[in-house]
């Protein structure tokens, strides 16, 4: 057994509980020392890893690593797609507005003001707070471990979905203020202005194509390590925080799964506009924005 990642799949899945550490503790009949060291991969025997299991009502098998993890809440999802990006050679992005790990601090300060006033929004300010601060601390981890490891990225960006950020802002989806609201179509057109200068510079390991037409029904990312990969599917949109509607995300090292949504991503790639084209596009959306968001 590899004790580092069931450490990794034991505080997912405690973030998935809603549990806090000091009560899955005193269940199991450990010290919240000890449940952290378990999380940092101290050697844990079966026995616990069954308790552990029943207590977070999950299979036993899903905290070895076996079959498929299942998560309702973002915060946790958000903290094992971390932990995958930690071991992760390569990224393949597939959907979407935003590419995390390349985004400018404009976009992560307008995360963070949305997501912060949401949390002051919603029915427990406190526990919002808490839930939104996790979220930006484990965002900025990934932008960190982009930095410091340098694993090579394709995203394959929806030209439809970049345009709805650009008309109603990042973390559309939140209560905000007016003023919450335009920062974040100012982040949207940043962002966007970003991703055109990159398309053009191309930088060593980092490939960004543009999807025209129809947003696709559902994005998904493909994380390959150097002993296995993973396929990552979520309907939580990348912004939207901690704060989001039901949905479940789920994560499998299941070869034919790897192998479907590779070949699915490697398809759009071909058809997918790049470089000087793709920048001309975006550059193109945001003259056409623009002047209809000052008329009103």
């Amino acid at each position: 057994m590899r004790f580092a990642d069931i450490g990794q799949q034991l505080r997912a899945y405690r973030l998935e509980s809603g549990l806090r550490a000091e009560e899955i503790a005193a269940r199991l009949g450990v010290s919240r020392a000890a449940l952290y060291r378990y999380e940092k991969g101290e050697v844990i025997k079966l026995d616990t890893i069954r308790r552990l299991a029943k207590l977070l009502k999950i299979s036993p098998l899903s905290l070895l690593g076996i079959g498929i993890d299942y998560f309702s809440r973002p915060l946790a999802f958000q903290e094992r797609l971390r932990q995958l990006e930690e071991e992760a050679d390569q990224i393949l992005l597939f959907g979407g507005s935003v590419c995390f790990q390349v985004a400018s601090d404009a976009y992560e300060a307008a995360l963070n003001e949305a997501w912060a006033e949401s949390a002051e929004a919603g029915g427990d300010p406190i526990q919002g707070r808490g839930q939104a601060e996790q979220a930006l601390s484990i965002l900025s981890q990934r932008r960190k471990l982009y930095q410091q490891r340098r694993p090579s990225i394709i995203a394959i960006l929806s030209e439809a979905a970049l345009h709805r950020s650009l008309e109603y802002g990042i973390a559309d989806g939140l209560a905000a203020s007016e003023r919450s609201r335009a920062r974040g179509r100012a982040a949207a057109a940043a962002e966007i202005e970003n991703l055109a200068n990159l398309m053009e510079s191309v930088p060593i390991g980092l490939q960004i194509g543009l999807k025209e037409g129809p947003e696709p029904t559902g994005s998904f990312i493909v994380l390959r390590g150097r002993e296995r990969a993973h396929v990552v599917t979520s309907p939580f949109p990348p912004d939207s925080g901690p704060a989001v509607g039901a949905g479940v995300a789920m994560i499998t090292a299941a070869d034919e799964a790897v192998g479907l949504h590779q070949r699915v991503a490697e398809a759009a790639w071909r058809d997918a506009l790049k470089g000087s084209a793709a920048a001309s596009r975006l550059r193109a959306l945001l003259r056409d924005v623009r002047p209809a968001e000052a008329a009103a």
